[in-house]
């Protein structure tokens, strides 16, 4: 059970995929301007994380291992990934009409999120168990949720804030307010170690 809060915190806090693998930057600056779509994207993201990869995996372990055909990896990761991006669009549609549209376009491109996909690559490629996966998709999109949630917060902060010049208004202030945010989640690097020895 340690290993797997281990294998949580740190891609949660110490591996983030948006703040230290830069991957799923597309959502993080374009869905981050109101809170209440940050934190339904972030909601969106690992309940597609957790199921990519639990569908991935196996297909992985059991069929692309088994008949060597490794290399249509990338491929089936995304029509999988595409498949449950569809049902969860249409049950947003159909139950969550408000969060479905504040979400937008950025819905359907959760499916070319690169982060979705990094994980259920990643996961693979570190050896996990089926368990381990999940629970590094379960942290992936956690800390995914907290950095959208996090700059969503800030964001909202800058936009009432006179004080910023009139030439790194909007998107300078955003990639620097960004930057920092993802040099904050440094600090945490070699805390889980220290934690779980």
């Amino acid at each position: 059970m340690k290993e797997l809060l281990a294998i949580m915190l740190s891609v949660v806090l110490v591996d983030n995929f948006v703040l230290s693998k830069f991957l799923g930057i597309c959502p993080f600056l374009g869905v981050s301007k109101k809170l209440d779509a940050a934190a339904g994207m972030g909601a969106a993201v690992i309940f597609v994380m957790v199921l990519a990869t639990a569908v991935t995996w196996p297909i992985q372990i059991f069929v692309l291992d088994v008949y060597g055909i490794g290399y249509l990896q990338t491929v089936v990761f995304i029509l999988v990934i595409a498949s449950l991006v569809q049902l969860l669009e249409m049950t947003l549609k159909k139950y969550m009409p408000p969060l479905y549209n504040s979400l937008g376009v950025y819905l359907p491109l959760i499916t070319t999120n690169c982060a979705v996909l990094g994980v259920t690559i990643l996961n693979i490629d570190e050896g996990y168990t089926f368990i381990q996966a999940i629970f590094s998709s379960l942290g992936a999109g956690i800390g995914f949720l907290l950095a959208m949630v996090l700059f969503a917060g800030l964001r909202g902060k800058l936009e009432t804030n006179k004080a910023i010049p009139e030439s790194f208004k909007g998107i300078p202030i955003t990639l620097v307010t960004a930057s920092i945010l993802s040099l904050a989640f440094m600090g945490f690097a070699g805390m889980v170690d220290g934690i779980f020895a």
